[in-house]
């Protein structure tokens, strides 16, 4: 746990912005305190939106490759159902929470990693539980007066880079082990 504790100081008040280059790095950091087994990915989002749809896409990705995730197109973990899939994690699982969220203009294309939960929702007013032990939020569009419709209006082609920019990252650092 001393390890954890570094790890947060380094992220400052613990909410870093990245590049998808900087990703790698900070999936291994993770690694080298965790078994891959040990690990579950909580990928929040629903299908039913463009800009929301990041957390399931990655999810599925991440189980064809073989790896524990929660939150997938055909199994979403969304508003409707976020409550009851977080407890049918098993406690003594690490939790890597995954979703998508609105930010600045020049946030855009970018991920917030922190060491701690990741409160989702927050950009649309609701009130889900923080989660997650590790967060990857990945900035898909700019956030304005209406959520909502942003998230619906976010350019498929942005979430579908961001998701693949996050897959190879995750392959890469816990595919190898």
């Amino acid at each position: 746990m001393v390890a954890l504790g570094k790890l947060s100081r380094q992220h400052g008040k613990g909410i870093e912005r990245k590049r998808a280059s900087e990703l790698a790095s900070f999936f291994e950091q993770i690694a080298q305190l965790h078994l891959t087994e040990s690990i579950v990915f909580l990928c929040v989002g629903t299908d039913c939106s463009t800009g929301d749809a990041l957390g399931p896409l990655v999810g599925s990705r991440l189980e064809q490759i073989g790896l524990d995730v929660v939150g997938t197109l055909n199994e979403p973990c969304d508003g409707h159902n976020y409550e009851k899939k977080i407890k049918s994690i098993p406690l003594d699982k690490i939790i890597i929470t995954i979703d998508a969220c609105l930010g600045r203009p020049e946030s855009v294309g970018s991920y917030l990693t922190s060491v701690g939960p990741l409160q989702p929702a927050q950009a649309t007013g609701g009130t889900l539980t923080p989660y997650g032990h590790y967060s990857v939020a990945a900035v898909v569009n700019a956030n304005g007066p209406r959520p909502y419709t942003i998230l619906q209006m976010t350019p498929l082609s942005k979430v579908l880079q961001m998701t693949e920019q996050i897959v190879e990252a995750v392959k890469q650092v816990f595919q190898k082990r």
